[in-house]
């Protein structure tokens, strides 16, 4: 925040009011009270002769200050320059205006950056020491040194109730969001373990599988190698992903899947029956590895999508390269038979969408004419976010 900042604060009359105290129940508006309390005193007790109407008034700037601080504090200037003019005070009363302007200047430190409340205090040292040069209004300089000193001492108090108070939130947030990453790692722990429990299950039933039956025809041997090979592989990347969060360690430091990994997730949707064809255009170049795992995870999520939603449909994806970016776009055909229970419900869209909007792009997704369904991204090509 620089000191334009710093002066556009005190030009401002937006509400800032002062909250109650933080502590023991039923005396949060103690502060509030006590300022009230002072300002009827110190109304009472204000300038004599002419004076005195306008000292009431200066005053209940305190009082102000409890919603307007900045506002009443040029109230306050105004009245602290306006009072010894019109009549200069006795110097029993001398003290009087730079203790209530110094009451102001706290509660406008307590609600402001301490840049603020400086460049307050600096504008109301001015004043007063205009005041003691303009044939001593103010008083004796003894009192203007007063007037800086207690200016000062009001500013830095406030400005460190401030900062303790600002301090206090920040840790409160930054509590607030371990509480939720520990909850997250938690749920982590408990969907590895049952998922993976689960997938280890799928992978060894489908090892043992093709042994249970005399002479098993190679498509069903191939079929059951396929769905281990695909068991162990998730299981891998699950290890992978969610492990960070169990172990609480840094990230996998292994190659992530790219698009030149895209022709084995091809050959696992055709082997589950999805008749598919790719096509690469444009000039190919080096991605960034945030871009090619997005592309990778698209189209796995598109065809996956489909292999639920229409089974027994056709699908294409094409790949373009291009000086906008890299276009992804899957299309497949009306479902030939029923999709099912499993096909209703899921989160990959909005995991797509989630990726593509990370790294800035656009995705399109809906139904097709005929009945298909289509997803469409394109992902920018500059420098890696990560």
């Amino acid at each position: 925040m620089g000191w334009i900042d710093h002066v556009r604060g005190v030009l401002t009359a937006e509400a800032q009011p002062l909250p109650p105290m933080a502590g023991v129940r039923g005396i949060g508006w103690l502060p509030h009270v006590a300022v009230v309390a002072g300002a009827t005193v110190l109304g009472l007790t204000g300038a004599d002769g002419p004076a005195t109407m306008l000292a009431a008034v200066h005053a209940v700037t305190l009082v102000v200050a409890l919603r307007r601080p900045v506002p009443a504090w040029w109230l306050s200037l105004a009245l602290l320059v306006a009072i010894p003019v019109v009549h200069p005070p006795s110097p029993a009363n001398q003290l009087w205006a730079p203790v209530v302007h110094a009451g102001v200047l706290l509660l406008v430190a307590l609600r402001n950056p301490p840049g603020v409340a400086m460049v307050a205090v600096g504008i109301s040292v001015v004043a007063v020491a205009g005041l003691g040069v303009a044939g001593g209004r103010a008083g004796s300089w003894q009192i203007v040194a007063f007037a800086i000193v207690i200016f000062g001492l009001a500013a830095v108090a406030g400005g460190a109730r401030w900062s303790h108070r600002r301090t206090r939130e920040r840790l409160a947030r930054e509590r607030s969001q371990r509480v939720l990453l520990e909850e997250r790692a938690r749920i982590a722990r408990e969907l590895h373990d049952v998922v993976a429990h689960h997938m280890s299950l799928v992978a060894i039933q489908a090892d043992a599988a093709p042994h249970r039956v005399a002479e098993p025809p190679e498509e069903l041997v191939a079929a059951f190698a396929g769905i281990r090979a695909g068991a162990l592989e998730a299981l891998k990347e699950l290890r992978q992903v969610l492990g960070v969060l169990r172990e609480g360690g840094p990230a996998p430091d292994g190659p992530q899947p790219g698009l030149d990994q895209l022709d084995d997730v091809l050959v696992q949707v055709r082997e589950a029956g999805l008749d598919v064809t790719a096509t690469v255009g444009g000039v190919r170049r080096r991605l960034p590895p945030s871009v090619e795992l997005s592309a990778f995870r698209i189209v796995q999520e598109a065809l996956s999508n489909t292999l639920r939603h229409a089974p027994g449909s056709r699908a294409t994806v094409d790949i373009a390269h291009s000086d906008a970016g890299l276009r992804v776009r899957v299309v497949n055909g009306p479902a030939s038979r029923p999709a099912g229970e499993r096909g209703r419900s899921g989160h990959g869209l909005l995991g797509m969408r989630e990726r593509v909007a990370m790294l800035g792009g656009d995705l399109a997704a809906g139904p097709t004419p005929d009945g298909g369904y289509e997803v469409s991204a394109l992902l920018p090509v500059g420098e890696d976010p990560r």
